[in-house]
C-alpha cells in the first residue's frame, strides 16, 4: 500500500520533523508531569494502515469469546483483567455485535447510557475508589468500545487523561487484589441483570 503524507488547510499548517514545546503539558493545573520531552512530530501518512477487525472480522478480539470477559447481557460484554492495573480497576465496555459508533443502531447505543452508570457505579464500589472515567479513542480496533478507569480516592494527580498514564506507571496490583476487585464489579453489575463470569 502507498502511503502518502496527509494533506488539508490543518496539516499544512503543522511542524512535521520538528520537536514541539512541551511546556503546557507541564504548565496545566491538572498536569502530572514535571518534565516531558517529545518526539518529533512524525509525518502523518494516508491511507492509515487497517484497525483491528476492518479487514477481516475474524480478527477482531472483542467478536471472539474471552477468558476476560467479566459481564455480559445480550447487547453489550464488560471485559477486564487482560493488562496489569496500576490503578484499582481498568476495564473495556463493548457491544457483542460486530458494530462502529458511525453506524451502531440507535437502538443498541440507546442502552449504554444505562450502562455506563451501572458501570461507574460498580467501579466506584470498590474499596478506595472515587471516581469512574470513561475513555474512547478507537485506533486499536474498528469495534466500537470504552474503556473505563478506577480514580483513587484522594489521587487528584489522577484527574482526567492523566489518569491513564498513572495505570501505566503505578505498581501493579497483586493478582488477588485485582481479582477481588473484578468479583465487585461483575457482581454489580449482575445485581441488576446480565451474567457475571464465572456464573455467580
Amino acid at each position: 500500500m502507498t502511503r502518502e503524507p496527509a494533506d488539508s488547510p490543518y496539516h499544512r499548517l503543522l511542524p512535521v520533523g520538528q520537536v514541539v514545546d512541551a511546556r503546557p503539558l507541564v504548565d496545566d493545573p491538572m498536569s502530572s508531569f514535571e518534565a516531558v520531552t517529545l518526539r518529533e512530530l512524525a509525518p502523518m501518512l494516508v491511507p492509515e494502515e487497517p484497525r483491528a477487525g476492518e479487514e477481516d472480522r475474524a480478527a477482531c478480539g472483542h467478536c471472539r469469546p474471552s477468558d476476560h470477559t467479566i459481564w455480559q447481557d445480550d447487547d453489550w460484554q464488560v471485559r477486564a483483567g487482560f493488562t496489569r492495573m496500576g490503578i484499582p480497576y481498568v476495564g473495556g465496555i463493548a457491544p457483542r455485535e460486530h458494530v462502529r459508533l458511525e453506524d451502531a443502531p440507535v437502538e443498541l447505543l440507546a442502552g449504554l447510557g444505562p450502562l455506563m452508570q451501572r458501570v461507574s457505579a460498580a467501579v466506584k464500589s470498590i474499596p478506595g475508589v472515587a471516581r469512574c472515567h470513561f475513555a474512547r479513542w478507537g485506533d486499536g480496533s474498528e469495534h466500537f468500545h470504552l474503556w473505563a478507569l478506577a480514580r483513587p480516592a484522594g489521587m487528584m494527580q489522577g484527574r482526567g487523561a492523566m489518569l491513564a498514564f498513572w495505570d501505566d506507571v503505578l505498581p501493579p496490583l497483586p493478582d488477588d487484589l485485582q481479582a477481588e476487585h473484578l468479583r465487585i464489579v461483575a457482581e454489580s453489575l449482575a445485581s441488576r441483570g446480565g451474567t457475571a463470569f464465572p456464573p455467580l
